[in-house]
């Protein structure tokens, strides 16, 4: 799976936790990955997966999204992925919890 490979990677790369699913007491700076979309075509899997960097302020997390930015970039390096490449990435803070958090979204081939 494309998510297990990846937070395992950044699990490594970053000095945050990452995780698949919002902790029930989340640590004040972690990494939520998501998987929006897939598919396969000749073999060749393809991911759209959103990274959202939560913290404590907008500042912290739009540091936290260039890190993880700069961690996906070496992601081609490892055996199993092929792309790792940015679509779009912003500030993302949730207008109902106030909690500050920027997305990135990838496409990846793997």
């Amino acid at each position: 799976m494309i998510e297990v490979i990846i937070k395992n990677y950044l699990d490594s790369h970053l000095d945050v936790p990452s995780f698949l699913e919002r902790p029930e007491k989340p640590p004040k700076q972690y990494v939520l990955i998501e998987k929006t979309g897939s598919s396969k075509n000749d073999y060749i899997n393809s991911a759209t997966l959103a990274f959202q960097s939560y913290a404590e302020s907008l500042f912290e997390a739009a540091t936290l999204n260039e890190k993880l930015k700069n961690a996906l970039e070496e992601l081609i390096y490892e055996a199993n992925v092929s792309k790792a490449k940015l679509n779009t990435d912003y500030n993302f803070t949730d207008p109902e919890t106030k909690e500050y958090r920027y997305q990135a979204v990838y496409d990846f081939t793997f």
